[in-house]
């Protein structure tokens, strides 16, 4: 099987978060079929490794792809449209699968390097707490000496033979937050009776999003006050998300936000509560690996981008915390359309870039 064909398949059936399971099964039986060795992690993943032929073998270079798509219904008219209705490979996981597949069976044919190459096929990136973490939870790297990760995200701002590299930090730390305001509801006409939770609410909500700078996102998404037009509601709620870039900025954030709910209380004789679910940590790449895979890059023939940082999130970011990472954005074409819609098709001629960047630098790195 070509990785062509390996990703045709997993993009006509895709799967969502840590429901994995088919496709599991799928890239175990490729997997094995190419006499690569593999197993199962992180419940609904893969992981692959493949020794050099030389070198010291606890010396290692982990390559990542994610596997999990989303619940949107495809509309593009291509033969290997998806079979599972609402779901739908929007974010080119696929691809990236693909060109691990791809790499794996060229380097377990080569064998030309020294150390041990790693491959993880990474459930749940696009929901908390993330595939990676949990992947890391299981410690699959115990007694190896890892020199690098590596990821890739395909990218339709970037054209077919580009990559995006971005040394340091890269993507922003994500995090749900959500408000629930409670207090006595009532006539809308009888002020003096009420605790006005929406209003209450609507200050809650302006305050957070005052809170945005360069550094950092933070904003509301939803807002639910079930009255009607003469009644005030005894409970409000509210929910968005934040984004920041450093770690200090997010802990700072958050205490303004316990500040804020407490201004809110006083102010209108409320109960405020702030729930803040904490997502994935920011991808910082590192800097050597960064201008090293510029290098490589151009000597492939490959045009580099230098990026800015991005207020997206990765759960690749956990694995920039452990270990030295790389984390890059490859070129699919602005035909490709928007990631997460119903129309998105990156276009496959991409897939060679992608698998030797992702070759070139598992072969410099672990023959260095």
């Amino acid at each position: 099987m070509n990785s062509l064909e390996f990703r045709r398949h997993i993009h006509r059936n895709p799967e969502l978060s840590f429901e994995e399971h088919k496709t599991q099964e799928f890239i175990l039986r490729a997997l094995e079929t190419e006499g690569i060795e593999c197993r199962e992690i992180a419940g609904t993943g893969v992981i692959a490794k493949i020794e050099g032929e030389r070198g010291n073998l606890k010396r290692a270079v982990v390559l990542r792809a994610d596997i999990d798509a989303l619940p949107i219904e495809e509309q593009n008219d291509v033969e290997y449209r998806s079979c599972n209705r609402g779901v739908m490979h929007a974010c080119g996981h696929d691809m990236h699968a693909a060109m691990l597949y791809g790499v794996l069976c060229r380097l377990n044919r080569e064998r030309n390097f020294e150390g041990t190459l790693f491959g993880i096929f990474q459930p749940g990136e696009e929901l908390n707490p993330g595939g990676a973490s949990l992947v890391l939870k299981e410690n699959p790297f115990e007694g190896y000496d890892v020199a690098a990760v590596i990821g890739q995200h395909v990218d339709a701002r970037l054209e077919i033979g580009e990559v995006g590299i971005c040394p340091g930090v890269f993507m922003a730390s994500n995090d749900e937050l959500r408000f629930y305001i409670s207090g006595r509801g009532g006539h809308a006409a009888r002020r003096a009776d009420i605790n006005d939770t929406v209003t209450a609410m609507a200050d809650m909500v302006v305050r957070t999003t005052s809170l945005n700078t360069p550094d950092s996102v933070v904003s509301v998404g939803k807002i639910v006050a079930d009255g009607a037009t003469n009644v005030i509601p005894s409970d409000t709620y509210a929910e968005g998300t934040m984004r920041t870039f450093a770690r200090e900025e997010r802990e700072r954030i958050y205490s303004l936000l316990d500040a804020n709910a407490r201004a809110v209380e006083e102010k209108y004789g409320v109960k405020v509560k702030v729930d803040i679910s904490r997502g994935y940590p920011s991808v910082t790449n590192d800097i050597m690996l960064a201008y090293e895979a510029m290098i490589l890059a151009q000597d492939e023939g490959i045009m580099v981008k230098e990026m800015s940082r991005i207020p997206m999130a990765e759960d690749f970011g956990y694995y920039t915390e452990r270990y030295p990472a790389l984390f890059y954005r490859l070129g699919v074409g602005a035909a490709s359309g928007g990631s997460h819609t119903a129309t998105f098709l990156p276009d496959e001629r991409a897939m060679e870039y992608g698998e030797r960047m992702m070759w070139r630098m598992a072969l410099h790195i672990l023959n260095k």
